[in-house]
């Protein structure tokens, strides 16, 4: 597992962006934003920053002609230039001064330490631990890999140590899920789809394991079978907040507004103080849910 840069998947964007309907089609019309998954932190940021540009008043069509204005200076320009709203005006801005992106250069460093924390913050989730401290060696080789599965420079590490535990005992669901989970994230796909198999054969209980699944398959466009998964993560545990969020969001996806509606209703009343409660209404608005 030599690459161990992360990929952030379609459910993790829009969680960590808090796009809206309305925001998610004017960024698939930039072209920023893509409705499969494989988003690294870089194309994360730009993302950002077009959705900032909207907020802050700009237009699409704003947006996209300075783009191209600014593609003749840099590669990149949405991750190396911070772009403001200025009158009817979108100008890139420098530590010391704003310039029209048709005659300007040079690029400002941007901040992205808050996403970098929020993004940080999601590595726990889907994530199984052990009730008991290690008594066995493959519980040791357990523990050892759950100190490495949250840092992204450990990640090899941790998949060698989750391989030790399951090559040991090949019924540690726990173990196989994690394995998934880091497979996942770096966009190892067939390789996270078995692990996550194998995890549910070991405990076809584990709510977590399906809702895993449901998530990789909504990365890779299987619709059908993410909403399978998710629904089977809410048979096993029905007031499953997050699963009911990305099922409602897949079904929409899938043309089945009526039957997400339902489940952005009951995420609002599992969670509905949390930083994406805002997306779950904004999807119920046009229906005046």
């Amino acid at each position: 597992m030599a690459e161990t840069e992360r990929i952030f998947g379609v459910r993790e964007v829009t969680r960590l962006l808090r796009l809206t309907p309305k925001r998610a089609a004017q960024l698939r019309r930039l072209g920023v934003l893509s409705a499969s998954g494989g988003c690294t932190f870089r194309h994360l940021v730009a993302i950002r920053v077009a959705s900032e540009l909207l907020e802050s008043g700009a237009t699409v069509r704003q947006i996209r002609q300075s783009l191209e204005a600014l593609k003749r200076e840099t590669r990149s320009p949405l991750t190396e230039m911070r772009l403001v709203v200025e009158g009817q005006r979108v100008l890139a801005q420098t530590d010391r001064v704003r310039f029209d992106p048709r005659s300007g250069q040079t690029v400002l460093d941007l901040d992205v330490g808050d996403l970098e924390k929020d993004a940080a913050a999601t590595l726990t989730m889907g994530l199984v631990r052990p009730l008991a401290r290690p008594a066995s060696l493959a519980e040791t080789w357990f523990d050892r890999a759950s100190g490495w599965d949250v840092d992204p420079e450990k990640w090899a590490e941790a998949v060698d140590a989750y391989q030790r535990v399951v090559a040991i005992d090949p019924g540690y669901a726990a173990a196989w899920n994690n394995l998934g989970l880091l497979h996942h994230r770096v966009g190892h796909y067939g390789e996270a789809q078995e692990a996550y198999e194998a995890a549910l054969r070991a405990d076809p209980a584990c709510a977590e394991v399906a809702y895993n699944l449901g998530s990789l398959f909504e990365d890779l466009g299987e619709l059908p079978a993410s909403i399978r998964a998710y629904e089977a993560a809410l048979a096993l545990a029905a007031d499953y907040a997050d699963a009911h969020f990305n099922l409602a969001g897949v079904l929409e996806k899938a043309g089945r507004a009526r039957e997400a509606a339902d489940h952005w209703r009951r995420y609002l009343q599992l969670d509905p103080h949390s930083p994406w409660a805002q997306v779950a209404r904004s999807h119920l608005e046009p229906a005046g849910g």
